[in-house]
């Protein structure tokens, strides 16, 4: 099992080679899957997502999408306020609360995006108790053998050295359940930059990835995205960078996978 994990795309502030070259990575790689981890726009305006809907039409493989900050209405408060989903579900649908299963893999799709909160800065992120559960339970259906993963915009614990914060609301508590309920990748995007680090708890085979952007936004990293790739006695993530002409692996984490 392959897959892409792309995320922070921001179109309307794409970057436009790298996007044209990571369809052509995807297209001559055929991963099995490519999961984007959210803020497909940048301001969520309706071009933003028209732009992002054609270009993951234009994909040589199945694609799985969640929301991210960005992609509510960015400057429009009663929007976000009272409907900050309608137009991402128009263009995206809504994140389901079963877990799609392909041959191999299991994924939950949450969504820890919030239009507003009660706080400043309302890019941050939440994730409740009863979404962390729900996760877990869905996860818990899949097959023997299947790698479970968890797919968020926001990371759930801090990436060290990171170029920003995610201080998800309920975070810590959420990466325990997930430790304990035997998920063993929690997908996420957000900061920019690619990272790979173990949850406490559990079992120690929890792992938090971090793609990078394929954005103009970049945070001390080129623009890029993750390469993942599961066998059964473990997981190998590749952070591929933009060189300005092709993608080359940036850093290389092999990860232990639980047996049993």
């Amino acid at each position: 099992m392959r897959f892409a994990h792309v995320s922070d795309i921001h179109f309307g502030g794409e970057n436009v080679a790298a996007v044209a070259a990571c369809r052509d990575w995807i297209a001559d790689q055929a991963p099995d899957l490519v999961l984007i981890t959210g803020d497909l726009t940048r301001e969520g305006l309706q071009a933003e997502f028209q732009a992002a809907r054609a270009w993951v039409d234009s994909l040589s493989a199945p694609v799985l999408v969640v929301p991210g900050n960005h992609d509510t209405p960015y400057f429009d408060l009663a929007k976000r306020l009272f409907a900050p989903w309608r137009r991402y579900e128009r263009y995206f649908g809504p994140v389901p609360e079963e877990a799609d299963q392909l041959d191999g893999l299991a994924i939950a799709r949450i969504n820890t995006a919030r239009g507003v909160q009660l706080r400043a800065n309302w890019s941050k992120g939440a994730i409740s108790a009863r979404q962390a559960g729900a996760a877990v339970r869905a996860l818990a259906a899949a097959p023997e053998g299947a790698l479970r993963v968890a797919a968020c915009h926001h990371p759930l614990i801090e990436m060290v050295g990171a170029p920003m914060s995610g201080k998800v609301h309920g975070g810590r508590a959420a990466a325990a359940v997930f430790a304990r309920g035997g998920v063993d990748l929690v997908l996420t995007g957000h900061v920019h930059a690619p990272f790979v680090l173990p949850f406490s708890g559990g079992d120690g085979r929890t792992w938090a990835v971090g793609a990078g952007t394929l954005s103009v936004r970049e945070r001390g990293v080129p623009a890029g995205f993750n390469c993942i790739e599961a066998e059964a006695d473990g997981v190998t993530c590749t952070a591929l960078t933009w060189t300005g002409s092709r993608f080359e692996p940036w850093r290389t984490w092999r990860l232990d996978r639980r047996v049993g």
